[in-house]
């Protein structure tokens, strides 16, 4: 089966980095275990810790901040999960459009889980986050407030200041899942508000298989993985010496392989490609926000699985939304939290754009796109 030409699902993964790969290359060839003293040893630590350095740097974070996990989700988890249990949390507040691995981790803990809304822009709720935060503070409790930078599906840009302002000011804790915001916003995690922030490799054109959790000194317990002493203690289990150098790479790389005003400019060109084409189109979260690579958009009537089959015999690859449902293809928790209607999200496609998309992407995709659409209202009539 060949592998489809034309890829415009960044927000899942983005493709291998050059500079990723030779690292992985390079990291294989090295023997050894980082946590052994001797050379060999000493020659792994040095790849791991001089890749910790370069996800600091992209992260705004100071090195010791840095612990790798084997994933993002992971890293959500080790916030939530041990974070509510060693800093004591009474309870969690969550907004309705976390990504699933947030959401399901806040209900493993066990504790009262209070879900602060979307507005119909995408955007959290502020008015109800300071609520909770104040009946918090009349009763005593300690939040663990673990909120989204960018959203997954449909790239609204939370109003992080705003957030920072709320909850940094206040005696609770604050997690922020960064992983859509990582290499495309500036990010500062050392000098802003959140006690613990998560990052990915696969979403900037490193491998799949490791992410990061930046942790400050004050909320330095929260560990998810007992075992031996590795990442000072932090996370068990012998560190993935390859994936981190890749890991790494990638964190020097992204800035300069991806132009965040090239991508936005291909993003405008695709709405206004989709607008000639079915001006009917709806682009969710369009009055809010967005990272520029982002553009998720409904046909009215037209289904997404439809839509997605017609694109992928063409070669061109989107998605629905998340990749983590297991596959699924069905309406989106976000846009349900953003009042969308049921069925006007039963045909919401998301296309996102990354560090090597060009022109062509863009061109390709309307293309295929009008052949679906024409199909479409062939069978539905023209004004469908």
């Amino acid at each position: 089966m060949t592998r489809p030409a034309i890829y415009l699902d960044h927000n899942a993964a983005s493709p291998l980095l050059p500079e990723a790969r030779d690292a992985l290359v390079a990291a294989l060839g090295v023997i050894g275990n980082p946590s052994s003293v001797h050379s060999h040893g000493r020659a792994q630590r040095e790849i791991v810790e001089a890749a910790r350095a370069s996800v600091a740097r992209l992260a705004g974070a100071e090195p010791r901040q840095v612990v790798f996990t084997g994933s993002a989700t992971e890293a959500i988890a080790q916030a939530i999960i041990a974070g509510s249990r060693e800093l004591r949390a009474d309870a969690l507040v969550v907004s309705a459009g976390e990504h699933t691995a947030a959401l399901r981790a806040a209900e493993a803990t066990g504790l009262p889980v209070r879900i602060v809304g979307l507005d119909a822009k995408g955007e959290i709720d502020l008015d109800q986050l300071g609520t909770e935060l104040a009946g918090a503070d009349a009763a005593g409790e300690t939040l663990l407030v673990a909120l989204h930078w960018v959203n997954n599906e449909t790239g609204v840009v939370q109003p992080i200041g705003r957030i920072n302002a709320l909850v940094g000011a206040s005696r609770h804790y604050l997690f922020i899942d960064a992983v859509q915001a990582f290499g495309k916003l500036p990010l500062d995690f050392a000098a802003s508000a959140p006690d613990m922030m998560a990052v990915s490799a696969h979403k900037i054109g490193g491998i799949a298989g490791v992410g990061a959790l930046l942790v400050k000194a004050h909320a330095d317990t929260v560990r998810l993985v007992p075992g031996g002493g590795q990442e000072q203690g932090r996370r068990g289990g012998t560190e993935p010496v390859p994936a981190i150098a890749a890991f790494g790479a990638a964190a020097e790389a992204f800035g300069v392989r991806y132009d965040s005003n090239a991508v936005e400019g291909l993003a405008r060109d695709l709405e206004t490609g989709l607008m000639a084409l079915a001006p009917q189109t709806i682009v969710f979260g369009n009055e809010a926000s967005r990272i520029g690579n982002t553009v998720n958009f409904a046909v009215p009537h037209m289904n997404n699985a439809v839509a997605m089959m017609g694109l992928d015999l063409a070669g061109v690859s989107v998605s629905s939304g998340s990749a983590c449902s297991s596959g699924k293809v069905g309406p989106s928790h976000v846009l349900a939290a953003m009042g969308i209607d049921k069925g006007l999200a039963e045909c919401a496609l998301r296309v996102s754009l990354g560090w090597n998309s060009q022109g062509s992407d863009v061109a390709a995709f309307l293309a295929a796109f009008e052949t679906v659409l024409a199909r479409h209202r062939s069978r539905h009539g023209k004004a469908a």
